[in-house]
């Protein structure tokens, strides 16, 4: 049982949060989804992150579901954000349903329920993997074709790009906290759990100097913008053509579209068929 804790102490340390989501945000230009051109990836987004709520069918949003889990595989995404996904889309659906229950509801609050979550779980994990397989400057050209305003797009990856920043930055304050503080014993069962609200305490501490060291920063990387250019730059077509000649649509991306409206075909299909049946 102590090494079992141990192990599970491990696996939930700063190094270990820090690798998967920089994993997941930078570790995944060698997957299909990937190699897909952003402009189809948002296109395919705005498809799957809103037209399931917009729908009350079971049937097609459990085919639903199904495509973008395996799109999800596809992505590789990290095991970390798979495990959150999980417990937050469906320990809410637990607790919702216990709720129902306690207030005079029934089985065939089941349902309904179900319905919900299969709603909630396509959008997100369309939004996983979407978001896990562009990286910052494919996404900001992405938007930029589009149309979207050049300091939305920038902000967008300039956010993904201080991403490694902040979480360095993080963990240089948190271990700051925790050379200048006594942790309790952790040696015993109530050791351990006054060690844990110590360590959730010093991550509350840490958030004030990570806001004011992120803002000098961002603050200095204006400035080396603005020295440069930057503002004169959104504002030159040359500049967004020569930015823009990296997108092109290839055999992949016709692929994807494809066996993506015809999965989509084929669940309109079943549902309509299954439902005359019944």
């Amino acid at each position: 049982m102590h090494k079992l804790t141990e192990n599970i102490l491990d696996k939930i340390s700063i190094d270990f949060l820090r690798n998967q989501v920089l994993k997941n945000a930078y570790g995944n230009d060698d997957t299909v989804i990937a190699g897909l051109d952003p402009r189809i990836l948002l296109v395919w987004y705005l498809f799957f992150g809103l037209v399931p709520w917009f729908m009350n069918d079971l049937v097609l949003l459990l085919c639903f579901f199904l495509f973008v889990v395996m799109t999800t595989r596809a992505a590789r995404i990290a095991p970390l954000v798979l495990v959150l996904f999980c417990v937050g889309v469906f320990t809410q659906t637990g607790y919702l349903f216990i709720a129902a229950l306690f207030f005079g509801g029934n089985t065939g609050t089941i349902v309904p329920l179900l319905v919900m979550t299969l709603k909630v779980a396509v959008v997100s994990l369309a939004s996983i993997t979407v978001f896990s397989g562009l990286d910052p400057d494919r996404l900001a050209s992405g938007l930029l074709w589009y149309g979207c305003p050049g300091q939305l797009s920038f902000s967008i990856s300039f956010a993904y790009r201080i991403l490694p920043v902040l979480m360095e930055e993080f963990q240089n304050i948190l271990l700051s906290y925790r050379m200048r503080g006594n942790p309790p014993d952790k040696s015993t069962f109530f050791g351990k759990i006054r060690y844990l609200g110590y360590q959730i305490k010093l991550i509350i501490q840490s958030f004030y100097p990570l806001m004011l060291n992120t803002a000098k920063r961002s603050r200095t990387t204006v400035e080396a913008l603005e020295l440069r250019g930057y503002r004169y730059s959104l504002q030159n077509p040359a500049v967004k053509r020569m930015k823009l000649a990296m997108l092109k649509v290839t055999r992949n991306d016709v692929i994807f579209v494809c066996v993506s409206a015809v999965w989509v075909a084929v669940s309109f299909i079943l549902s309509a068929g299954l439902s005359n049946v019944i």
